[in-house]
């Protein structure tokens, strides 16, 4: 065959590239679909349980107690018959299995119940709460993975420079402090000495964008110091190995540049730990927000379970557990599916 019979064009007919293409596709939805269902199937047998057992567990902290909540609602004057129907009302009077699952049949459906003192429908009151919550740990999120891919990868560029040990330093410092002290110091910091940002408060994206990110910057700077550590020390010591893997040095003499092999080759592989530490501290960041809206006075569903708890507003803390965990859930499938997408060796392991 010569040259010319190589490279001159054919023209498949077109029931054979229909059909080749629809088994790329199916191959192709095979690839990725596998894995996705593996990670769904896994997730399911973790959380279920954990699900299970967390609200059984806080309804029977409830069960435990010795206040009656119909009693505290109507207070003393009440008499025996007011709350013996205020407890049918919210069927209190009912076995404790029987209202737990319940309740969480209708949980499943989103109906979270009604408080005992606004008899407001709970899911009312976390629909106004949640997005504070989400939006400060996406924010958040963005800014760890930024600032510790940033450092992760300077660190392992240098190889020992002085980069590389002002990373680490800054890493091992920052690493000893926790997220309440540093959102302390952001304050003195950017809303003391130096007024630039307020120091508490909050105005929801959907009415001033500007305002909504000038408010979420150091709750958002707060929750981020953690993860981007763990982010940057991972990703440094991953990324260091890759580079003197056998492929690296092959590719650096075949000619390709020294950008295109870090960021198109040994950046992805080594992505994986860096990913998996995410995926630990995503958690983490969502459960701390508690504390950010303590110290920067933020209305989310910290603030709302705190009440509710201070008043045994029971059916309110139950929701945003719930909330909670499902705000857990679903970041953890968002990282698994992360992972299977940036390490081809985990997809193959799924596979």
């Amino acid at each position: 065959m010569t040259t010319l019979e190589i490279g001159r064009p054919t023209a498949p007919a077109p029931t054979s590239t229909q059909s080749s293409a629809g088994r790329g596709g199916a191959l192709r939805w095979g690839a990725l679909g596998r894995p996705v269902l593996r990670v769904l199937r896994s997730a399911v047998v973790v959380w279920i349980p954990v699900v299970l057992l967390s609200t059984f567990i806080t309804f029977g902290l409830g069960a435990l107690t010795d206040t009656n909540p119909a009693a505290q609602v109507l207070g003393e004057t009440a008499t025996p018959a007011d709350i013996d129907r205020m407890n049918h009302y919210f069927g209190l009077d009912r076995p404790f299995l029987v209202q737990y699952f319940s309740w969480l049949g209708h949980a499943v459906t989103g109906d979270l119940g009604r408080s005992y003192y606004t008899t407001l429908p709970v899911t009312d009151s976390i629909t106004q709460a949640l997005p504070v919550n989400v939006s400060i740990t996406i924010v958040a999120l963005l800014i760890a993975i930024l600032a510790g891919g940033a450092l992760g990868i300077g660190a392992a560029l240098s190889g020992g420079g002085w980069f590389d040990r002002g990373v680490t330093m800054l890493c091992s410092a920052a690493s000893t402090v926790p997220p309440f002290v540093i959102g302390i110091g952001l304050i003195v910091l950017f809303s003391v000495t130096l007024p630039i940002l307020p120091s508490g408060g909050y105005v929801p994206i959907s009415q001033d964008f500007g305002q909504w990110l000038r408010f979420a910057i150091l709750p958002a700077l707060a929750l981020a110091v953690e993860a981007a550590v763990a982010i940057a020390r991972q990703l440094r010591t991953s990324l260091v190995g890759e580079l003197r893997e056998n492929y690296v040095v092959g590719a650096e003499v075949r000619g390709l540049t020294r950008r295109r092999v870090v960021f198109g080759h040994a950046l992805r592989n080594a992505s994986g730990p860096a990913v998996t530490v995410l995926g630990y501290y995503v958690p983490q960041v969502i459960g701390a927000m508690v504390v950010a809206e303590a110290v920067f006075n933020l209305p989310g569903l910290g603030k709302l379970s705190l009440d509710a708890a201070a008043k045994g507003d029971i059916p309110v803390i139950q929701g945003v557990l719930v909330t909670m965990i499902a705000l857990v859930v679903l970041s953890n499938l968002l990282v698994n599916a992360a992972l299977l997408r940036l390490t081809p060796h985990a997809k193959r392991r799924e596979q």
